[in-house]
C-alpha cells in the first residue's frame, strides 16, 4: 500500500516541478491574495487531476469512444490561453502601480478556479496514460482496483506536494526579490502563451490518444 501511494506521489510531484501556468498561478495567488487561497486553489487541481488520472486507468476503451471532447477541450484550451497571454500582457502594459493578475482579477472561489484551470488542460490523461501503462506493463502498478485508487490518492498529494513548492517557496522568491505585480504579469502572460502553442504543436502533430 505505501509503495503504491508513494508510486503515484513521486511521479505527480515530479511532472509538477517544471513551470507552468497552473503552478506559476498558486504562486500569484499566494503572493497578491494569501497562503489561504493559494491552497483552495491548488485543492482543486489536484481533484481534477485524480479524475483525469482515474480515466487513465479505467482504460483506453472509453477514452476512445469519447475522445471527440477531450481534442474539443484541447482545441479550447489553444485558444483561451493565446487570449489570457495577449490579455495578461495588455494589462501589465497599461498598469499603473499594483495591480492583481488578470486570472485572478475577479471574485470567483480560487478552488473553482483551481478546477476550471485544471480541467481545461486535458493532455494530463496522455501523460497519466503513458506512466500507467508502463507501470502496469512492467508489473510496477497491480491491475486492480483498490491498488489505482491507492496511486491515484497518492498522485493527489504529488500534485498538492508540488504546488507547495511553488506556493511557499515561489512565495519567498518573489518577496527576496521584491518584484513588482507588473513584472509577474508578464511572466504569466509569458506562460500562458508558450502553453499555448505547446498545446498547439501537440494538436497538430502529435497523435491523439
Amino acid at each position: 500500500m505505501i509503495y503504491v501511494l508513494f508510486l503515484g506521489f513521486l511521479v505527480s510531484f515530479l511532472g509538477q516541478l517544471p513551470l507552468g501556468n497552473m503552478s506559476f498561478t498558486a504562486t500569484q495567488i499566494g503572493v497578491q491574495e494569501n497562503i489561504r487561497n493559494a491552497w483552495r486553489y491548488s485543492i482543486g487541481v489536484a481533484l481534477v487531476e485524480m479524475v483525469y488520472l482515474r480515466i487513465a486507468l479505467t482504460g483506453m476503451h472509453w477514452i476512445v469512444e469519447h475522445r471527440i471532447w477531450f481534442i474539443a477541450l484541447g482545441w479550447l484550451t489553444v485558444a483561451m490561453f493565446l487570449v489570457l497571454g495577449v490579455l495578461a500582457f495588455r494589462a501589465a502594459n497599461k498598469q499603473h502601480g499594483e495591480k492583481k493578475a488578470l486570472v485572478l482579477n475577479n471574485k470567483l472561489d480560487r478552488f473553482l478556479l483551481g478546477i476550471m484551470m485544471s480541467a481545461l488542460n486535458p493532455v494530463q490523461i496522455p501523460f497519466w496514460f503513458l506512466w500507467t501503462s508502463t507501470f502496469i506493463q512492467t508489473n510496477v502498478l497491480p491491475v486492480d482496483p483498490f491498488s489505482f485508487n491507492l496511486f491515484t490518492v497518492g498522485a493527489g498529494g504529488g500534485t498538492l506536494a508540488g504546488l507547495a513548492v511553488y506556493i511557499h517557496g515561489g512565495n519567498w522568491l518573489v518577496n527576496k526579490m521584491n518584484t513588482s505585480t507588473k513584472t509577474l504579469n508578464k511572466v504569466m502572460g509569458v506562460i500562458f502563451i508558450i502553453t499555448a502553442l505547446i498545446q498547439l504543436y501537440r494538436m497538430l502533430f502529435t497523435k491523439w490518444i
